[in-house]
């Protein structure tokens, strides 16, 4: 299978799922893999429909079905986020990212699920 057919499978696995769940129509516009300069990669899965209180509710759903999504693409689900609209409580994307070392240093600084009023924190897994 294609690397564009494995994200289509796991987009509207997805999508499918926090329907189910939400009882809303949340919809997945895009779902992008992504390699950056620094070293970290993962993917990102633009939104419509998903609000912030509906990951502090459903958290552990949505966790799972995320975590389910990103480790059939064989990435590791060590760092899982929404990023939110500045100034509201819309989730503009769900991402996960496999940390490079700088960028590990710079989210492990922080604290709690909302280290910056843009993000929201889901799973972050902590070298020992």
């Amino acid at each position: 299978m294609s690397m564009t057919q494995e994200l289509l499978r796991a987009r509207t696995s997805l999508e499918t799922n926090l329907r189910e769940l939400l009882g809303v129509p949340v919809f997945l516009i895009e779902m992008d893999a992504f390699a950056l300069p620094c070293g970290c990669g993962g993917v990102t899965i633009n939104t419509r429909g998903l609000q912030l209180d509906d990951l502090e509710i459903f958290e552990e759903h949505i966790l799972k079905y995320l975590t389910d999504a990103v480790t059939s693409l064989e990435i590791e689900p060590t760092f899982l986020f929404a990023r939110l609209i500045p100034g509201t409580a819309e989730v503009a994307s769900i991402n996960s990212r496999m940390l490079c070392n700088s960028c590990y240093m710079d989210f492990g600084r922080g604290s709690g699920k909302q280290p910056r009023p843009d993000i929201y924190i889901m799973r972050f897994d902590r070298k020992e």
